[in-house]
């Protein structure tokens, strides 16, 4: 009996760990939150707030929410610090962990990583950091974008490193390499890609399953990336940027969007009148054909949903506007197209999607419908600074928002 306890708690131990990592866009990166029992229909002036901090330094990066405390990055004056918050709204601590992208739009984008009791983080210039999660102590620091010598595209880093195993996975670029492990718990290199061209693009690597077998999807600004996560073998590539079409930077595309992936498809999708495109892996995963292409379904930096065969978010009109979308995921045909506010964050939760509009910081709660874009309930971030670029995040029954230097924590459990 002893024994057989023994083997379940080995086979469950890595699952159990996993399930510790919380990131940008949820588990997976996909947008879907896993919390239940969740409002269906707000009050008119909007769900209970619970809590609100301000002086978080300057950013688009996302609300982390854990068990025990809350994590916000921002810039102030020219370093990126993180903050650790707890649920009474208290600043645990507020510590600097790197330098600021200090050019065009400086404010903080990499949204941390954090499995168990570390934290993990890119700087505006790349430097990949490991924290305590209780104390905000460094425990390593890897400047993986000079060391490696990566080429950067307009705007900096806004990467958040990504967790296989005991790895952690960040994607420089360059002309070097593409992406490089390193050990998670001591910050020492355990790959390194082959260079595939391309300058360092702004979208977050994921996990990909397929047929058995595991796959980190990353891209640079200019390629779709399938490599082997055990040595960083690149086994999939699909080159995304044609020039012909792109006109604005000869190396590669502004791409924000982590790749979106049902079966043997994967959505690509950047904005700014860029075709959108759904690709395959091909017969022996060797590597990917494309199935169709999308001139309306253009997503800026939002991220898209994929729920029951349809894919929901907004689209680029252009760098103020655009409308909200639901097309088919196998065929591509437009099931709606509507006007709400403008384009923005799209999440997803308990049969119910979540939009944060970028202009004004309306937040609707929308029924993930493809037969029409029905706002149930609605109300308004209105403190804070800036563009309302931020994603939103739900954990345990909360809704987290944050807008410049501000954030919020929204009650939106159905529970008393």
């Amino acid at each position: 009996m002893k024994i057989k306890i023994l083997l379940l708690i080995i086979l469950i131990l890595p699952s159990m760990m996993q399930a510790q990592i919380a990131q940008f866009r949820g588990p997976n990166r996909d947008g879907k939150f896993p919390s239940t029992n969740l409002l269906k229909e707000w009050p008119a002036e909007g769900p209970e707030l619970l809590i609100q901090v301000d002086s978080l330094g300057k950013g688009f990066s996302s609300v982390i929410g854990t068990e025990k405390y809350i994590y916000v990055t921002g810039m102030i004056d020219t370093l990126d610090y993180i903050t650790c918050i707890d649920y009474s709204g208290n600043k645990k601590w507020q510590v600097p962990y790197g330098e600021s992208w200090k050019k065009s739009f400086p404010d903080t984008r990499s949204t941390p990583t954090i499995e168990n009791d570390r934290i993990y983080i890119i700087s505006g210039i790349g430097e990949l950091v490991c924290l305590n999660a209780e104390t905000g102590e460094i425990n390593w620091k890897q400047n993986v974008d000079k060391d490696y010598h990566a080429d950067w595209h307009i705007w900096g880093v806004s990467e958040s490193p990504l967790i296989v195993d005991d790895k952690v996975i960040c994607t420089p670029a360059g002309t070097e390499t593409s992406v490089v492990a390193f050990n998670k718990i001591t910050g020492e290199e355990v790959w390194e890609s082959e260079c595939i061209e391309g300058q360092r693009s702004y979208a977050s690597p994921t996990l990909y399953e397929y047929q058995g077998n595991q796959y980190i999807l990353a891209v640079t600004a200019s390629h779709l990336l399938a490599l082997n996560p055990d040595d960083g073998e690149i086994k999939m590539v699909y080159k995304y940027f044609n020039p012909d079409v792109w006109k604005y930077q000869p190396k590669g595309m502004i791409w924000t969007n982590v790749p979106v992936y049902k079966g043997d498809q994967i959505f690509l999708t950047l904005g700014y009148d860029y075709p959108a495109k759904m690709v395959k892996v091909n017969s022996d995963a060797t590597g990917f054909e494309e199935v169709y292409t999308d001139t309306i379904f253009d997503n800026h930096h939002h991220g898209v949903i994929e729920l029951d065969g349809y894919i929901y978010g907004s689209n680029w009109e252009n760098n103020r506007k655009g409308s909200w979308l639901c097309k088919n995921w196998e065929t591509g045909e437009i099931m709606y197209n509507s006007e709400w506010n403008t384009k923005g964050a799209i999440i997803y939760a308990d049969g119910m999607l979540y939009c944060f509009e970028e202009k004004s910081g309306n937040v609707g709660l929308v029924k993930p419908d493809p037969k029409g874009f029905e706002v149930v309930s609605s109300f308004q971030m209105k403190e804070g600074s800036g563009p309302y670029w931020s994603h939103p995040y739900i954990y345990n029954g909360k809704l987290f928002l944050r807008h410049g230097e501000v954030m919020q924590v929204y009650n939106i459990s159905a529970e008393n």
